[in-house]
């Protein structure tokens, strides 16, 4: 045994110190691959990433109720015949303005003239035969009866009188109000019945603007607001409120509004599409670029801005209106510093370096 050892010592000397060489040199790797994620993530930590701000003047506006609707006549109603007869005449053509009273047809009379006659005749011979059936009355050689009946046939025939007078007034067709007369469906030699239509005539001075708004809208509205409408066509009209809904539609929930715009000239027609502001009341705003708002976890709607530690907020908005100058919001402090540029690579807690814009090189925006 002493000889085998004496014989292969050298070897196991050497086979012994490469292990221990493998031990020390594994115990090395281990100890420096623990300590790597350790010191990447205290690198991480300590790089600040540097963003651009600004700090938002705030400005008085008015803040309005926006909404979109249509045009549609002040009044407008179905003309229709009262009674039965060939057209005789056409006084106006559809298209036509007319005034109040305008006759738009004539209807045929017809026998009505031969008929007014005989009832006028009629009516004066029971004038004279009540005035002597209250003669005899009075001289008791008549009976009560007698002078009832008598009183009865004078106002059946007044009656008959009056509806014939009637009958004639109606051949001629009149418009009720001032308005455009949109539709006329009738030639000269049409017959007519009893409720067939004439025409439909619109009243399109002053026009209504109807829309609509949602609750929270409506408890700010005030008749006789004034509001601006403006037209898919291009024009402007200026109106104030007639009507404010007092009840809900039943499926979209929200209230009927209307707005009454003068239209001396008739340039504004039913059924225009525009979009209507009111101006509510007057407001103090920040206005941003649209670019520059973001969502939270919860869509909160918000801007990112440095507070006086230098980290990062989200600070909740409302966005009051829309114009070419940006989105005009409130609910930001004043003084507060909107980060303009960077925003994307931080979040909030996070420790930044501020740059304001206005030290920052605008020929060299990279700088």
């Amino acid at each position: 045994m002493k000889d085998m050892f004496g014989q292969h010592q050298s070897v196991i000397y050497a086979l012994g110190i490469l292990l221990l060489l493998s031990l020390w040199l594994a115990s090395g790797y281990l100890a420096s691959d623990s300590r790597e994620p350790e010191a990447a993530d205290t690198a991480t930590r300590s790089i600040v990433q540097k963003v651009r701000v600004r700090v938002p003047g705030k400005q008085r506006i008015v803040e309005e109720v926006v909404l979109n609707g249509r045009t549609e006549p002040a009044r407008a109603v179905t003309i229709r015949a009262e009674v039965e007869g060939r057209v005789a005449a056409l006084q106006v053509k559809h298209g036509a303005s007319v005034a109040a009273g305008d006759v738009i047809v004539r209807i045929d009379s017809r026998d009505r003239q031969a008929r007014l006659s005989e009832a006028a005749a009629l009516l004066k011979q029971r004038e004279l035969e009540y005035t002597g059936s209250k003669r005899l009355s009075q001289q008791n050689l008549q009976s009560e009866i007698n002078l009832a009946q008598a009183a009865s046939q004078l106002e059946t025939s007044r009656a008959q009188v009056a509806a014939i007078k009637l009958e004639i007034r109606n051949t001629e067709v009149s418009a009720p109000f001032p308005g455009y007369l949109d539709r006329l469906p009738i030639e000269v030699g049409s017959y007519l019945k009893v409720g067939d239509e004439i025409g439909r005539l619109l009243e399109l001075d002053p026009v209504i603007f109807v829309g609509y708004v949602s609750q929270h809208e409506r408890n700010r509205l005030v008749l006789g607001d004034k509001g601006i409408a403006r037209f898919v066509t291009g024009g402007v009209a200026e109106g104030k409120l007639r009507y404010i809904a007092a009840e809900a539609d039943p499926v979209t929930r929200t209230f009927k509004v209307e707005l009454e715009i003068p239209n001396p000239g008739g340039t504004l027609v039913s059924g225009l599409t525009a979009e209507l502001r009111i101006p509510v009341r007057y407001v103090s705003a920040f206005v941003l670029s649209p670019a520059l708002l973001a969502l939270d976890d919860s869509d909160v709607l918000g801007v990112k801005a440095v507070n006086s530690d230098d980290r990062v907020e989200f600070l909740p908005v409302e966005v009051i209106k829309t114009t070419p100058e940006g989105l005009w919001i409130r609910g930001l402090p004043e003084g507060m510093r909107v980060i303009t540029v960077g925003q994307g690579f931080v979040r909030s807690g996070d420790k930044v370096v501020a740059i304001d814009e206005s030290e920052v090189d605008t020929d060299n925006p990279g700088g």
